[in-house]
């Protein structure tokens, strides 16, 4: 399945169109967040207030609840400005196919906090499409902008060149 996903014409349009879906989703959430004034303050005291807890009642993710308290809720502007901007460029990247892998990395690493913090919505399919699109490489971006981009970074940058087949 990851040779068909990174180097099969295929895998290449099956790919393309699940990121194409998954960047519209990020981009409406970021577009949402950007324009409307969004804030993270009442998620982030929720998720300090009500950590995810295990079986046994302890909390299941115990670094996380400090984190959030200590240094989450004291830059509390800035999380929510690279919140928003932030799902703004994830959609924008995979969209237009731009740094594809690093889009879906770094809304992957999104998905995983909101997790985190206990929120379950559509968190886990965003996590297993970008994954995907993650495994996939530079064959999600071939019908994209990294048809030209990735070359040129290459090119620009020699460590780029080490293959990861």
């Amino acid at each position: 399945m990851v040779k068909w996903l990174r180097s099969s014409k295929s895998g290449m349009w099956v790919i393309t169109v699940i990121r194409l879906w998954l960047g519209f989703q990020w981009l409406m959430d970021g577009v949402g967040k950007v324009t409307g004034g969004f804030s993270a303050k009442g998620f982030v005291a929720n998720a300090i207030a009500n950590p995810v807890m295990d079986p046994h009642g302890a909390q299941a993710v115990g670094w996380y609840t400090p984190f959030l308290k200590s240094f989450v809720m004291p830059n509390i502007n800035v999380f929510s400005f690279m919140v928003a901007w932030g799902e703004l460029l994830v959609g924008l990247g995979l969209l237009l196919g731009t740094l594809t892998t690093a889009a879906a990395f770094f809304g992957v690493v999104m998905n995983f906090a909101y997790l985190f913090a206990g929120t379950i919505s559509t968190n886990p399919t965003y996590v297993l499409l970008g994954m995907l699109i993650m495994i996939a490489g530079f064959n999600a971006g071939k019908i994209g902008l990294d048809h030209w981009v990735v070359p040129f970074m290459r090119e620009k940058m020699p460590w780029l060149k080490r293959s990861v087949e």
